[in-house]
């Protein structure tokens, strides 16, 4: 298999960047496929992404050396990834599972580059057992307000075991510790509905009828000790109208979750995200 690299980076602007960088790779051999960059004018910082394989031998430590002394010229925040190789990525959910059903499909049919390292729920097996869950290992990992620092214990432990990369919630209905969602700070993802801060708590499409809202949407964002207020990765929206029931709110609220999710987590394993204080640079196919 030919090999695909993909190099994001970030720093303060300033001339010669993308010379530089591009005189790096051709020096050690590397033919860029790809590339695509952005100057953000109000924090002065400069963000790329480009993608490249070899002219020839592999040379990649060579590269990873020359990069090196690039990075520390400019002051880059910089991640080398191999593409060849299937990012390991742990699953959390709850009861409801579509977002499950739907990464796992999308991984089954090649559309999402990842290895499922493990399933985590809070409840049974029992509640899964019409998935084909493909002899992922599954994890029943109950909580109670008294086991939470126990159960997350596990938790990390599983991320490391497992050598996961990424973490997703895929409507996973518990709310990570800060000490939990610092460890894990750009490597986990949740998924949930557009209307916070508003229609907290439980069935926010039927508060969201009862309101008459005439959008409805998803949001899927970077965890962090802010509750749902990490930074965004991608959203989406759907019009309604009064003739929507709440069935139908949570029916067309399910398959914009879904859509949103497996977005968020294909552009972070194609390392298209990159962090930019609060918010996100996207770099989209």
């Amino acid at each position: 298999m030919k090999s695909q690299y993909v190099l994001s980076f970030s720093c303060q602007n300033r001339p010669g960047i993308v010379a530089a960088v591009a005189t790096c790779l051709f020096e050690q051999g590397g033919d860029i496929r790809e590339a695509q960059q952005y100057d953000d004018a109000e924090t002065g910082k400069f963000f790329a992404r480009i993608a490249f394989d070899f002219i020839g031998a592999e040379r990649l430590e060579d590269i990873r050396a020359s990069l090196a002394e690039v990075a520390v010229k400019f002051g880059f925040t910089w991640h080398l990834n191999d593409h060849t190789a299937p990012r390991r990525v742990l699953l959390l959910v709850s009861k409801f599972d579509h977002c499950l059903v739907d990464l796992l499909y999308r991984w089954r049919i090649g559309e999402l580059k990842m290895t499922p390292a493990a399933i985590v729920s809070n409840h049974g097996a029992e509640h899964f057992a019409g998935i084909d869950l493909a002899g992922i290992p599954f994890h029943h990992l109950p909580i109670t307000k008294d086991t939470k620092m126990e159960q997350e214990a596990q938790i990390w432990a599983l991320v490391k075991e497992t050598n996961a990369e990424l973490v997703v919630l895929a409507r996973y209905m518990q709310v990570l510790s800060d000490a939990l969602a610092s460890k894990l700070s750009g490597k986990c993802i949740n998924i949930h509905h557009s209307f916070l801060p508003g229609f907290k708590g439980a069935k926010p499409y039927h508060q969201a009828h009862s309101r008459g809202v005439k959008l409805i949407g998803a949001t899927a964002h970077y965890v962090t000790t802010d509750l749902d207020e990490g930074p965004i990765i991608e959203q989406d929206v759907e019009r309604i109208s009064h003739a929507d029931t709440p069935d139908d709110l949570v029916r067309k609220g399910r398959d914009i979750e879904r859509r949103v999710l497996a977005r968020a987590v294909r552009y972070h394993l194609e390392d298209r995200v990159i962090l930019n204080g609060k918010k996100t640079v996207v770099f989209t196919p």
